[in-house]
């Protein structure tokens, strides 16, 4: 039989061909193969999905969920200085969040709103908890009423005014339009597309008003850029959110952090005659009650109580001692939920997070130990022991 050389050639030259870009091809996939995550980090970024699988890993918020989200509080200090040292900001998932997402998830919203309150130990997480959901609330496109740290508001009050509208109540004008600022940044793109408008009108002045049928966007501007009206108009918008969540045109998360200062009797906001104003005549205290209440629906309420927001050390750090017996009966009935010092293994991918971090350095089984005991597994005594000199 006579063979062609040429043709045997070029079909040779084919099949090598063809091996080497396969072969090149095969490289190439095992090159861009991500490495799987470490045990204690979870690939899943988005608190949608975020169930019991995830618990007792950290997760990574994007750049750009963090800046619309915390640029105007919600995080303690010492984390942000962590977060910028890092250069990535993570949230260790676990368990009161885990629980109150589950009940995020599968709640009612055509039913009256269910509140949540989370209570413990000072420093155990608390705050990062909320974080947490109301990045949940982000991503479920629910319209956010974020107040990171209400005792701020009666503690170092920027600037203190007598209400013009209501009479023996105080404003807190440069709070107040603080609040709008922080408020448009968390809900500005929602807002446009939702196209939500004022229902009712309204009088500022004898020269100022806004109409009805304004989009409420315009409102929140009208506070940043005349504070003297801010704190009247957080109460209007507030109302306003109300309304539309009740006719089932946007749903609402409220959250508020150290949300028993609204109870206590003792401030440091004073009188132009040196006199003490306390909560309930603050004029910011009726929309934060207003909107805690029951009687709307659509939404969600999760607020958390702390020893730390009434200054002192109390007796227990229960709700029913913290909210005390208007707070309580204001509240009742709620969800609450207990946040708690980290589990073992918390604690030990907590510690493996700092070492991958480069924090953390040469720590043995020892020195663990001996950071587990001085820090009782409480997140905020863990942070400062392991905090740089």
């Amino acid at each position: 039989m006579a063979f062609n050389t040429l043709k045997v050639e070029n079909f040779f030259r084919r099949v090598s061909a063809a091996s080497i870009k396969k072969y090149a091809t095969a490289s190439e996939a095992v090159q861009v193969q991500e490495e799987p995550p470490v045990h204690f980090r979870t690939a899943e970024s988005n608190p949608v999905n975020h169930t019991t699988q995830h618990q007792e890993r950290f997760y990574t918020i994007p750049n750009d969920v963090y800046k619309k989200l915390y640029s105007g509080g919600g995080l303690p200090k010492e984390f942000m200085k962590q977060v910028k040292t890092f250069n990535e900001c993570c949230f260790l998932t676990r368990s009161p969040t885990i629980e109150i997402l589950s009940y995020l998830r599968n709640t009612n919203y055509n039913k009256p709103v269910n509140r949540y309150v989370l209570y413990g130990p000072s420093g155990c997480g608390k705050t990062l908890s909320m974080a947490h959901i109301l990045h949940y609330g982000l991503a479920t496109q629910k319209v956010l009423i974020h107040i990171p740290w209400a005792p701020n508001w009666f503690r170092h009050p920027k600037e203190v005014a007598n209400s013009t509208t209501r009479e023996g109540y105080v404003d807190l004008p440069i709070d107040a339009a603080a609040w709008l600022i922080h408020f448009k940044n968390q809900n500005s793109q929602l807002l446009e597309q939702l196209k939500l408008t004022t229902d009712k009108e309204y009088t500022w002045s004898l020269r100022e008003s806004t109409p009805r049928g304004v989009p409420l966007m315009q409102l929140v501007d009208l506070g940043i850029n005349r504070v003297r009206y801010a704190s009247e108009i957080i109460i209007a918008l507030t109302s306003e959110l109300k309304e539309a969540s009740i006719a089932g045109k946007c749903q609402t998360l409220v959250m508020i952090d150290g949300y028993n200062i609204f109870f206590t009797d003792r401030t440091r906001v004073f009188t132009d005659a040196k006199a003490m104003v306390l909560p309930d005549k603050v004029s910011l205290t009726i929309a934060a009650l207003e909107m805690t209440k029951y009687d709307w629906c659509n939404g969600a309420v999760v607020v958390s109580v702390d020893q730390l927001a009434v200054g002192g050390k109390k007796e227990s750090d229960l709700p029913r001692l913290l909210l005390g017996k208007a707070g309580f009966e204001h509240l009742d009935p709620f969800m609450p939920v207990s946040v708690n010092p980290y589990t073992d293994s918390e604690f030990y991918n907590v510690m493996d997070y700092f070492k991958d971090r480069r924090w953390v350095r040469n720590c043995d089984e020892e020195g663990l130990q001996e950071l587990k005991l001085l820090s009782a597994k409480n997140g905020f005594k863990l942070m400062n022991l392991c905090a740089a000199l």
